[in-house]
């Protein structure tokens, strides 16, 4: 069959879509972009937050319109919403013939060939406990010079606001040898950028093994051929060792780059939350990590509106980030979601206020991050071809790429103006600094030949 395939949320969801892809690739399914030509469509969905529930629903609904009016045979819900809402999703949205949930990925293939046999209403669901495997193959999304390698499945931190352990299961690692195959495969496809990603990522290794077994990972993946960045994303603070911060210094192979999500800069808040940390342990962590690595780039997140978050405490977290100056930063409004502690707390703080305290820390880090972007001017750093964006009759182009401090379509982009030779997406290149455009680069070519 033609497949459309539409995959929403966040990277871990980009993983099993491309597993669901390679299962049915191999079964001799085409995948195409346009629906107009698709026979049947697999919506791979999120729920994290409201806007992301509002977002997988109203797709849902717009495939099922192309499917009542004749023009898909079959449709298919994946996905964190398909496995929370099961039940509510084929009842309310009949057109929808199959259900996979988070676990049962193998079972895409059984669920789009009895929806093209007008077998509807199935559910293909296993225990969200299921034991974590790896080394699956996967038709790649990403372009194919970088992509993630998902090391382990659910979580046990039982945050007061998320819904995760409910969809995803408790934490399991994947076990290392099949990400170290996994990844040379990556790596034999042309992949050069490999991002570590989890619900919790410094927590590997631990219930297979007994401690965490991150950086003996990291050192693995670091001596396979044609991978030349490693990337560390959702570090919990509490669980960065000594030996992790060692091994992030030492092995040239890794980015200098580190997103830990902190949520809050106020105690009260943090405590709510159910947080393992607190304001001050925060801070000695960021310190560790800028003592022992000072060039190091630390991302992070946080929440605003949390319920029973005061002025007091929005004041605190803006301290927070103005003496922490992180050097990525987003914001996002507290979602109240279903079946979690915290939506049964009292003090649920408007939607007005809110956004109006997301607005004030992100102007604020706007200031921070414009600031870093102008100090940035003059140094010299390497970076990733990702295209060329001007074409010119005397041959001299602007290219976009990305530095270490850039994760993929979360951060910023560096511009390299008057490049008159030929260069190719995935190449690493020395540009220099000349400019800065808000949170974006501007600089020049500085080596002869590409990497």
């Amino acid at each position: 069959m033609k497949i459309l395939f539409v995959s929403l949320g966040c990277d871990k969801n980009r993983v099993d879509s491309e597993i669901m892809l390679g299962m049915l690739s191999s079964r001799g399914h085409e995948f195409v972009d346009d629906e107009s030509e698709a026979e049947a469509a697999v919506i791979n969905t999120c729920c994290f937050i409201s806007d992301a529930k509002e977002e997988s629903v109203n797709t849902i609904l717009e495939f099922a319109e192309l499917k009542n009016a004749g023009q898909l045979k079959a449709l298919v819900v994946t996905g964190c919403l398909a496995q929370r809402y099961k039940e509510e999703i084929l009842k309310e949205i009949p057109e929808v013939d199959a259900i996979v949930g988070t676990t049962a990925l193998e079972k895409i293939i059984d669920a789009i060939e009895a929806a093209a046999a007008h077998d509807p209403g199935k559910q293909y669901l296993e225990s969200i406990d299921r034991e974590a495997v790896g080394n699956r193959a996967r038709v790649q999304t990403t372009g194919g010079m970088y992509n993630y390698l998902r090391i382990a499945e659910g979580c046990d931190k039982n945050c007061t606001y998320c819904v995760i352990p409910k969809v995803r299961g408790h934490y399991r690692s994947v076990p290392m040898e099949d990400l170290v195959k996994e990844a040379a495969t990556l790596a034999e496809q042309g992949v050069t950028e490999l991002i570590l990603i989890a619900q919790e990522t410094t927590l590997y290794g631990t219930d297979l093994y007994g401690e965490k077994k991150l950086p003996e990972l990291l050192r693995r993946l670091c001596q396979i051929d044609g991978l030349k960045w490693l990337r560390l994303m959702y570090c919990y603070p509490e669980e960065i060792t000594d030996e992790l911060i060692e091994v992030m210094r030492d092995e040239p192979k890794i980015c200098h780059y580190i997103d830990i999500p902190v949520q809050s800069g106020a105690d009260a808040v943090l405590k709510r939350m159910g947080r393992r940390t607190n304001r001050a342990e925060i801070e000695e962590i960021v310190k560790r990590l800028r003592d022992n690595i000072p060039d190091i780039c630390i991302r992070t997140t946080l929440i605003t509106g949390f319920p029973g978050e005061t002025a007091a405490d929005h004041r605190e977290t803006m301290e927070f980030v103005k003496k922490m100056r992180f050097d990525r930063l987003g914001a996002f409004t507290y979602s109240q979601e279903e079946d979690t502690p915290a939506a049964r707390m009292p003090d649920q703080v408007s939607e007005r206020i809110k956004k109006t305290r997301k607005t004030k820390i992100m102007k604020l880090q706007q200031e921070i991050a414009f600031e870093a972007a102008r100090a940035m001017v003059g140094k010299t750093v390497k970076a990733v071809i990702e295209g060329r964006i001007t074409d010119s009759d005397i041959d001299v182009f602007t290219y976009v790429g990305r530095t270490y401090k850039d994760a993929p379509d979360i951060d910023g982009y560096v511009f390299i103006n008057g490049v008159n030779r030929e260069l190719i997406t995935g190449d690493f290149v020395t540009v220099k600094i000349t400019g800065s455009n808000e949170y974006d680069l501007i600089g020049e070519l500085c080596d002869e030949s590409a990497e």
